[in-house]
């Protein structure tokens, strides 16, 4: 048994939920560019995140279930979690991004992960829009906690987990991570992989020449 934790925007999605939240009010360039400097180690994370987020107040709440409902899986992505789940592997979303997206996202592809820590955008007291706030366990925490919470709670080595990202948030995660999986990662992070995939069969490939997955005649 071993864990994949699976970073989700850039990763298991090519979407990028603040830019479709931001979309809806007029700031999705602004937030493009925050994330890309976030991304490639330019800012800090938790700083970017709580900026990105200030920008998104007074969002209705049905406009931000609207940017929710356009979060997509990568191509290949609920196939690869399935698989995963079929040959008895924990399987994990760990993201800065937000809960109600990720959700959308899986329920939409009819997916599951067994564990998924993120972050949440909170509404107004009477429920109506965005308090332009963020909250979670990944805005100040980092993914390399939560990696090695879950590995313990499932009784598995951290030398025996996976680690699949993109971003600079990622890193802690594929740096202690047995197996680090890069998924067309940001040029700072790309050092800091086993190997770099670009397509979810590429990832496939390298979890079956790991052992991760069984390969088909076992």
């Amino acid at each position: 048994m071993t864990v994949v934790a699976f970073d989700f925007d850039g990763t298991l999605s090519d979407s990028e939920m603040t830019v479709l939240l931001g979309d809806r009010c007029g700031v999705a360039d602004d937030m493009a560019e925050i994330t890309e400097k976030s991304m490639n180690n330019e800012i800090d994370y938790a700083e970017s995140l709580r900026e990105r987020a200030a920008l998104l107040e007074g969002l209705p709440a049905d406009e931000a279930e609207a940017a929710y409902g356009k979060v997509e899986l990568r191509e290949g992505a609920a196939d690869l979690i399935e698989e995963l789940n079929e040959a008895g592997v924990t399987t994990a979303i760990l993201t800065g991004g937000f809960e109600r997206g990720v959700a959308a996202a899986l329920e939409r592809e009819g997916a599951s992960v067994d564990h998924i820590v993120s972050n949440r955008l909170p509404l107004n007291d009477d429920e109506t829009e965005l308090t332009g706030d963020v909250e979670g366990p990944l805005i100040e925490g980092t993914k390399d906690d939560a990696l090695e919470n879950l590995a313990e709670d499932v009784g598995v080595e951290l030398d025996d987990t996976v680690a699949v990202g993109d971003g600079a948030n990622d890193l802690p995660m594929l740096k202690v991570a047995g197996l680090a999986i890069g998924f067309d990662p940001k040029p700072a992070v790309e050092p800091h992989c086993d190997v770099v995939v670009t397509t979810m069969d590429e990832a496939r490939t390298e979890l079956l020449e790991a052992d991760v997955l069984p390969t088909p005649d076992q």
